[in-house]
């Protein structure tokens, strides 16, 4: 299950100590190198501090992050089930939010949680993306919604960066 360099276990995403995958050996490695996706201690729900080179980027990486609170070991999930999204809102935070919440609701209704993500239009409050993932057998969280609490997409020097808190 874990590996001998972190002790903690495997999970999803080829990033992290290199010796294993797991969501919160991935926070510690993320939290020192400026990875687009970092696990942040919050007082009662989950946050994530996501960054991209742009903002399709920036969704993929916030939707992927979503995804590894939820399930720890995506690669257990094929990606078998696809799904069309077309959202349009008022403004970019407000696509996040609608964005982020279409997935979980997904994830809450359905037991299906996406991990692959082809975003082909994103730009002045509209988007557009293909999702594919699997039916995970259990929710390791349960999300219940994405918040605008303290949420602003702001530019740093490696495109954009946004921190988001989810209520669980």
């Amino acid at each position: 299950m874990g590996s001998a360099e972190c002790g903690i276990g495997t999970g999803g995403i080829e990033t992290g100590c290199g010796a294993c995958y797991n969501v919160f050996c991935l926070a510690r490695v993320w939290i020192m190198s400026e990875e687009p996706i970092e696990i942040v201690e919050h007082t009662a729900d989950w946050s994530l501090r996501v960054r991209g080179e742009d903002l399709g980027m920036l969704f993929k990486n916030a939707a992927l992050g979503m995804a590894m609170l939820m399930v720890e070991d995506l690669e257990a999930l094929p990606p078998d089930i696809e799904r069309d999204i077309q959202l349009e809102a008022y403004d970019a935070e407000s696509l996040l939010v609608d964005w982020l919440g279409e997935l979980a609701y997904w994830a809450e209704s359905e037991g299906l949680v996406f991990h692959d993500f082809d975003i082909r239009e994103i730009d002045n409050g509209r988007l557009a993306a293909t999702v594919r993932g699997g039916k995970a057998p259990v929710l390791d969280k349960h999300i219940k919604a994405v918040t605008f609490h303290n949420l602003a997409i702001t530019a740093v020097d490696s495109g954009l960066e946004v921190t988001i808190v989810f209520d669980v």
